[in-house]
């Protein structure tokens, strides 16, 4: 095993529920919902040997939901600020609880969340959670927090807009009046809304169930008050530290570019102090910001703007294979810091209409994503079966999505369950977990990497529109990996210049290779400026390792 790091996102709520009701707005109580313990021993082995070396448990603390837990002393949220029966996992109303959903025993819900910390763990996996530090539900109210801890407003100053130590921004005067119809709500004075609406009527559009948290920016004037500490910065801290020592691996930080650096700098030393092996994964999407947030603590961000719009463009046939070399180029002295993806909870399933149209199209960038750095990649449960999201659930509509909103099932994973997938799925099961393995096996993986693209422009016998190569080379073992992300097998010649022979020490002399990929043999003659002849199956890869 090499040091790759492979994540598996679940979507907690979602990935165990086998109940195939279905119903669009459909209840708890009509259409289900997964639980802690469906991550069985069992399941979390299976997790380990796709490949993975994390889970992110995605939804995990209390949040905003229409479901009545107030028998077990949960507060009710009025259903007027929440969107979709479930809830949006994003809008907490008590960082120091868990999701009830999640629970067996309601009132043992935070044990059954430690079981599972250490069930993961037990099983050779770490374990990633959310942290969502820019916004709150609109009634955010903890009745877990530690004893002497002070809830988040408890103290503000509503009369002020903004003062920096303040929890929230208020419109003072002014009562919670959104551009769409509300009923027996009551806001007063009204709270800023989480996507920076400073005003007391956010649309439709906006995230009105929830409101914004100060860190001391003045986004009236733009300035920062950042001495004295800001209260915020101390109380989310603390819930920070409250999570790492439960025994979380690391955190994934939610719209982490919203809430200023500063505070990252701040929170991630005081936790990194106590918990020096914990990771800090940040949701920023400006490339501009990148280097600013890595610099202030963060150990990988997603690579969105940058290599997975690319890598989307390449494999719906909107970009040429080419601009791949361009996409990590932009972040190559940060490269160890970037985390790659297909899919993700906000993004649209590859093979759903919105996106591919067909899971197989996906395979190619698939292997360039995972294989081409040694940077961390994160895979979203049911991609590997070639899940769709073309369901039309409930506040979420059929967008290509998995529902973050409303209780629901995913077809793909319980029929895997079942041992019932048809054999296009398999063949994407199959495929994903050969190039997951390759790449926490394979120690070329963990070493030098050539981009072969710039000796290869567009010819008769290489189209880098549709192809992108690249080599891998640690000690002895050399990969040489080409992705075709063309719907017809092609043969092609890839050239292999005099640098990558000297760059990577590849001895010029022929060598016997294996596709890692579908276990066909043959001979390759290195030899500088010369060629290497192969052909590449539609819509697939060679991983030839010699």
């Amino acid at each position: 095993m090499n040091n790759k790091i492979l994540i598996y996102q679940v979507f907690t709520r979602l990935y165990g529920n086998r109940n195939t009701t279905r119903k669009e707005n459909g209840t708890l109580k009509e259409n289900g919902v997964g639980k802690f313990r469906d991550f069985t021993p069992t399941v979390l082995k299976h997790i380990r040997e796709m490949g993975f070396s994390h889970v992110w448990f995605t939804g995990v603390i209390r949040h905003a939901t229409q479901t009545d837990y107030s028998a077990n002393g949960i507060p009710k949220q009025h259903p007027a600020i929440v969107k979709g029966k479930a809830g949006s996992p994003y809008a907490i109303c008590d960082y120091y609880d868990v999701d009830p959903d999640l629970a067996v025993n309601v009132d043992k819900r935070m044990e059954e969340y430690e079981k599972l910390i250490a069930r993961t763990q037990k099983a050779g996996l770490k374990v990633i959670m959310d942290f969502v530090p820019n916004h709150v539900a609109r009634q955010y109210q903890s009745i877990t927090k530690p004893k002497g801890v002070k809830d988040l407003g408890a103290n503000d100053d509503q009369e002020k807009g903004f003062s920096a130590q303040n929890n929230f921004y208020y419109c003072p005067g002014c009562k919670f009046e959104p551009q769409f119809d509300i009923q027996d709500y009551e806001e007063f004075p009204a709270k800023s809304t989480g996507n920076d609406h400073f005003n007391q009527h956010p649309g439709v559009n906006d995230w009105y169930e929830t409101v914004k948290l100060n860190y001391g920016v003045d986004y009236y004037t733009g300035k920062g008050h950042f001495s004295p500490i800001p209260d915020t910065w101390n109380k989310m801290t603390d819930i920070l530290l409250f999570w790492a020592k439960k025994g979380v691996d690391g955190f994934r930080c939610d719209m982490a570019e919203m809430v200023p650096s500063a505070f990252w700098a701040w929170a991630t030393d005081k936790v990194k102090y106590q918990h020096p092996d914990i990771v800090f994964i940040g949701e920023v999407y400006n490339p501009a910001e990148y280097r600013n947030y890595i610099n202030s603590g963060f150990d990988y961000l997603y690579d969105k703007v940058g290599m997975y719009d690319t890598m989307r463009n390449v494999i719906c046939g909107h970009g040429s294979a080419s601009f791949i070399t361009g996409a990590w180029q932009s972040t190559d002295d940060i490269a160890g810091h970037m985390l790659y993806f297909l899919e993700n909870h906000d993004e649209q399933r590859v093979a759903s209409d919105f996106f591919a149209g067909d899971a197989r199209k996906g395979i190619p960038g698939l292997v360039a994503s995972v294989l081409m750095r040694s940077n961390p990649f994160m895979l979203y449960a049911a991609e590997e079966y070639g899940e769709r999201g073309m369901d039309k659930e409930g506040f979420s509509g059929m967008d290509g999505r998995t529902t973050i909103f409303d209780y629901w099932n995913i077809d793909t994973l319980c029929r895997a369950a079942e041992g019932k997938l048809t054999e296009d799925e398999q063949y994407i099961y199959t495929m994903h977990e050969r190039i997951l393995q390759i790449a926490r096996k394979e120690k070329a993986v963990d070493g030098a990497f050539y981009d072969l693209m710039y000796v290869n422009p567009w010819s008769a016998r290489f189209d880098n529109n549709k192809q992108y190569a690249f080599m891998r080379k640690n000690g002895n073992d050399t990969l040489l990996v080409v992705c075709n992300f063309n719907g017809n097998d092609v043969k092609i010649d890839v050239t292999i210049p005099q640098h990558a022979t000297e760059f990577l020490s590849l001895k010029e002399k022929k060598y016997k290779a294996t596709d890692l990929l579908s276990g066909d043999k043959t001979t390759i003659s290195i030899k500088a400026d010369d060629f290497v002849t192969m052909t590449v199956p539609a819509y697939s890869a060679r991983v030839w390792k010699f």
